[in-house]
């Protein structure tokens, strides 16, 4: 193995990545960018976007942004159309968008707050999934890794307006999994992120002290060696502690 294979070992690979203005998606962009995959970061806020790409380039990597607002399923459509276009293929797709809503009791769920959070955590994970597919067939190894909570499996009180849109993003993709594991070199991975240190984190436990929990340039960095070193269909797994 050459150097640069060593040390660029998802070189040649197109990765997209949800989320990716802050938090465990900005994270992860960059270590797979790092890594030498060339990432298209989506989110909305255009500036945060730029923030990223500059950090990306300026390690040396390299990466296109492509602000749009994952609630309209439309742009996801055209989002694909392009990347089918200039790339032909997509290797890898982390899904790290998530809303969540005011932490409340369920009789009390804010109910735009809960479609806004329905929207974006379970609609357009669909929508992803299906725009996306025949790019992920295309590519040699397609890999798609969804960004989970532990709510989802375990409800919690007070959570259960995100919990339930976890619940179902967990079981859209395990579905989407086992359909197409037979039919194509596709796999799928979820992925909880345990406690770490986001502005989700923050509005959800206002009084901990941030540096008691990871940085999201962990589940970054976690999330590029399971790309690395490859992972079997619905492999989930948990990063629970600095690494």
């Amino acid at each position: 193995m050459t150097d640069t294979a060593a040390d660029q070992p998802l070189a040649g690979k197109i990765a997209l990545v949800t989320g990716a203005s802050r938090g465990i998606g900005a994270a992860t962009a960059k270590a797979l960018a790092a890594k030498g995959a060339h990432v298209v970061l989506v989110a909305r806020k255009v500036k945060d976007l730029e923030g990223v790409e500059d950090a990306i380039h300026d390690a040396g990597g390299t990466s296109t942004i492509a602000p749009l607002d994952l609630t309209d399923g439309e742009s996801i459509g055209r989002l694909a159309q392009a990347i089918a276009e200039r790339y032909e293929k997509l290797d890898i797709l982390v899904i790290a968008a998530a809303q969540l809503p005011t932490l409340t009791p369920v009789t009390q769920i804010d109910a735009k707050q809960f479609n806004q959070a329905l929207t974006l955590n379970v609609l357009a994970t669909q929508a992803l999934l299906a725009a996306f597919d025949p790019l992920l067939k295309r590519a040699e190894a397609g890999r798609v890794i969804g960004l989970t909570s532990s709510v989802g499996a375990e409800p919690r009180p007070f959570w259960g307006a995100y919990g339930a849109t976890k619940a179902a993003f967990d079981n859209l993709l395990e579905s989407h999994a086992k359909e197409v594991e037979r039919i194509s070199e596709t796999r799928l991975a979820i992925i909880d992120p345990g406690a770490t240190r986001t502005d989700m984190r923050a509005r959800a436990y206002p009084g901990e002290d941030p540096d008691s929990v990871k940085p999201p340039e962990v589940v970054g960095e976690r999330i590029a060696e399971l790309l690395i070193a490859d992972f079997p269909n619905l492999h989930r797994e948990r990063v629970e502690t600095q690494r």
